[in-house]
């Protein structure tokens, strides 16, 4: 079967007096030798991002037979060779909304004879939800010749929790500038007309309300009507007055704009 060719060509091509894949790959396609790179140069191109832990897993199809290193142990939160390596002790800390779809993705890609990858949940014997990347595909043990499923198990929880605290940030960061175009606002309103903070606010609420847009929307019209005001320097509290009047709705269409929707409608 093809895949178990590519396993057997490797297992040939590392015969003593043969090539390497490697060696076999140092020319280029016009015959000319590729130039050598260092091993920091490669790690350098390789060892980008977050730092992951990898683990190694291999199983004998027939005997059912499983090992794995103490990366896959660490995952699960076992100490090394803590339990017996076996199909149950890996259900058993399976996510119990992932079970189904792990398990027909990989018997799918077994059944087609390609190497297969899936991400799903485990749960760890702290009751951790962790991500968990597995790679395999099946080939020949080298020892025997008999059918084994071998891969990797990388856990990609740091990666997402990158992703996470990326978000959350922006959240914040968000949040602070709506916090801080809204206190600009206030601040306004308060050195103007000689008010209480929470008298401002109340005055930016009820224009908002008024409108139908959020506070923080009216407060940025308020705060980029008087910066773009050309009158004295200084604001007046006719000029604070005309402004707060004149916060629309966001996205509000122009007179002729609703007339044209009204006749579409009509018509």
């Amino acid at each position: 079967m093809k895949w178990l060719q590519v396993r057997l060509d490797l297992e040939v091509s590392m015969r003593p007096g043969s090539k390497s894949p490697l060696a076999l790959a140092e020319k280029a396609a016009d015959g000319s030798r590729l130039p050598s790179l260092s091993l920091a140069e490669v790690a350098g191109s390789l060892g980008l991002g977050t730092s992951l832990l990898v683990g190694r897993f291999r199983v004998g199809v027939a005997s059912g037979c499983w090992w794995w290193s103490d990366e896959v142990y660490a995952m699960h939160d076992w100490k090394p060779h803590e339990v017996q390596p076996s199909l149950d002790a890996l259900r058993s800390r399976k996510h119990p909304d992932d079970r189904a779809r792990v398990v027909r993705t990989v018997t799918d890609a077994l059944r087609a004879g390609r190497p297969f990858a899936c991400a799903h949940r485990i749960v760890d014997t702290s009751s951790r939800t962790r991500s968990v990347v597995v790679i395999g595909q099946g080939r020949r043990c080298v020892e025997d010749g008999s059918l084994e499923v071998a891969g990797y198990v990388l856990d990609v929880t740091p990666v997402q929790e990158e992703a996470l605290h990326r978000r959350t940030q922006g959240s914040v960061d968000r949040a602070f500038v709506s916090q801080a175009v809204i206190e600009q606002a206030k601040g306004i309103v308060v050195a103007v007309r000689g008010v209480a903070d929470d008298v401002a606010e109340r005055a930016l609420r009820d224009v908002a309300t008024a409108t139908g847009i959020s506070l923080q929307a009216a407060a940025e019209q308020v705060v980029e009507a008087l910066r773009t005001d050309t009158g004295t320097p200084g604001v007046s509290g006719a000029a604070l007055t005309r402004v707060l009047d004149a916060v629309v709705p966001v996205g509000r269409p122009r007179r002729h704009d609703a007339l044209l929707t009204r006749r579409t409608m009509a018509s």
